[in-house]
């Protein structure tokens, strides 16, 4: 699942499960939400990620540098070191700040704009 909160200057997206191929149906819908946003910061909280492979990488991938082309930064938090091999092996780790400070209390809530249901679940 992912949930989409924004601010004025920043969308944060917050993951959990699996970032991975059988999410991938899901990417383009969040993407074109996230690109319609417009804001300058993109922060991708990972904490509760607990699989990532090529195809999460690519949709991470297709956010920074979305993010990028309009001036602005993508930030990766929570992210596990396995997650950063995968983009490390992708060529893609420079395209992201990684804020290695970061600790998520995986108690707390965000305050949700939008919730994408997980594939095959009903909106």
């Amino acid at each position: 699942m992912i949930e989409i909160a924004t601010s004025p200057s920043t969308t944060t997206l917050v993951v959990a499960g699996d970032l991975d191929l059988t999410e991938r149906d899901q990417f383009p819908e969040i993407a074109a939400r996230v690109v319609g946003l417009r804001r300058q910061l993109v922060v991708v909280d990972m904490c509760r990620v607990s699989f990532m492979d090529s195809t999460g990488a690519a949709f991470l991938i297709s956010l920074a540098d979305a993010g990028r082309k309009r001036g602005g930064a993508t930030v990766l938090r929570g992210c596990k070191e396995r997650h950063l091999f995968v983009l490390e092996v992708c060529g893609a780790l420079d395209l992201f700040r990684i804020d290695r400070e970061h600790q998520c209390d995986l108690s707390e809530s965000t305050g949700t704009l939008y919730v994408v249901p997980e594939s095959g679940a009903e909106a």
